[in-house]
């Protein structure tokens, strides 16, 4: 039996090394692009978080907006006002007050004595009740402000909204305002 050797050359040491070399830079390409598809992915997930959170608020502002001025313009007048607090006599002679804690950070309602189990508004950063006549001043869209209760036949809501989210404070990026008028008055 022959046996015939059919390479004499014995690999270089040169060869391996630059594939290790070549090996070594793929994984640093590799680690880049993986990195700036994490950043991309934590960004994104984080901007939709706050456009979810924006949907939420403002549908919450909504509704304590709607049930407010449905209640207020069905009421007979303005019994006492606050920037934090109104008072009114309600279409059947009880009182309706709605009344916002800055401690809680919540605007509440009470019907006659009796308060509502949940609060009508919550995670409310800032609000302010305003009280005006119905006749709008000489040449702007604006209404003369009330010296009294029982002068005011407008009231005026505003309020901010915000809520914890990913550690950071994000608003509703718009202040809730509104004008109501009092109907029956």
């Amino acid at each position: 039996m022959v046996f015939k050797i059919t390479s004499t050359k014995r690999r270089r040491r040169s060869q391996t090394a630059a594939a290790l070399l070549d090996l070594l830079f793929s994984l640093g390409i590799g680690s880049i692009v993986l990195l700036g598809l994490a950043g991309l992915m934590f960004y994104t997930g984080r901007s939709f978080a706050a456009l979810a959170n924006y949907v939420e608020l403002d549908t919450y502002s909504r509704t304590a907006l709607d049930t407010m001025s449905r209640e207020i313009r069905q009421t007979r007048r303005l019994i006492s006002g606050s920037d934090t607090q109104l008072t009114f006599e309600d279409f059947d002679g009880t009182e309706l007050v709605y009344a916002y804690n800055a401690d809680t950070r919540s605007l509440t309602r009470t019907k006659d004595g009796v308060a509502d189990p949940d609060p009508l508004l919550e995670e409310c950063n800032y609000l302010k009740f305003s009280m005006f006549q119905r006749n709008p001043m000489n040449g702007q869209y604006d209404q003369y402000p009330a010296a009294t209760a029982s002068q005011c036949k407008l009231v005026q809501l505003r309020w901010v909204c915000s809520r914890d989210l990913i550690h950071s404070r994000w608003n509703t990026e718009s202040v809730q305002s509104a004008k109501i008028v009092i109907r029956k008055q």
